[in-house]
């Protein structure tokens, strides 16, 4: 068997922040399952939305959640209405005081999760696999990135027994720590069954500074 890593959580703390920042003692398994509710909820009400990735923060009463996303529109809604009820809707789940800020991602075809959430989408279209994937790895080449994998997994096409198909195009130095591997998993759900989506864009290399990784550079005295 292979022994495969998950390409965000080997990076974790050296170029990939974490998702949700915050500590805590007695509460920790509370906190972490309202998370991993409040991410699937805002997931499923927000699917339109092409949603990448949602942070969470806390300090003390106050969450924040930073909801990224290629159409920001949909969220904020016409003069705010929408982020408003959204924001009501949190507070009363969670009963804390809730701040959400909605990130713009500037280019979908780079993002990985958006990319294999489009190609689940086609798939429940009955687009062919094929023509959806190459689209995808076209698209995302044309928009700079140095290499870009991307995998289906089930009864393609319909077929009796399930295969997977891949196409890979330029680079993806996978073991390498400081890569910018971006990795997003979908899945469509077919008539046949369920189809699974995964893909892997490779933008360059963040090699951090030395000392504290995640960290921003100290201001020098003399300034």
């Amino acid at each position: 068997m292979g022994q495969k890593t998950h390409p965000y959580g080997f990076r974790l703390g050296y170029n990939k922040p974490f998702k949700s920042r915050w500590y805590a003692d007695k509460e920790y398994a509370d906190l972490l399952h309202e998370d991993v509710k409040l991410r699937t909820e805002l997931k499923d009400k927000l699917k339109s939305a092409g949603i990448s990735s949602i942070d969470i923060e806390r300090a003390a009463n106050k969450l924040v959640v930073r909801i990224y996303t290629a159409r920001p529109g949909i969220i904020i809604g016409r003069k705010g209405a929408e982020i408003d009820k959204l924001k009501q809707d949190v507070q009363k789940r969670t009963k804390r005081e809730v701040h959400i800020d909605i990130q713009e991602v500037h280019r979908p075809e780079l993002d990985a999760q958006l990319v294999a959430e489009s190609i689940a989408l086609q798939l429940e279209k009955r687009v062919a696999f094929r023509r959806a994937m190459r689209k995808a790895v076209d698209s995302a080449l044309r928009f700079g990135c140095k290499g870009i994998k991307v995998r289906v997994a089930g009864r393609l096409n319909g077929a009796e027994i399930a295969r997977k198909e891949w196409y890979l195009q330029g680079r993806l130095p996978l073991q390498t720590l400081r890569a910018e591997i971006d990795f997003g998993f979908a899945q469509a759900y077919t008539t046949y069954g369920v189809i699974g989506v995964k893909c892997w864009i490779y933008q360059g290399e963040n090699i951090p500074r030395r000392g504290s990784k995640m960290q921003e550079p100290r201001e020098s005295a003399a300034a």
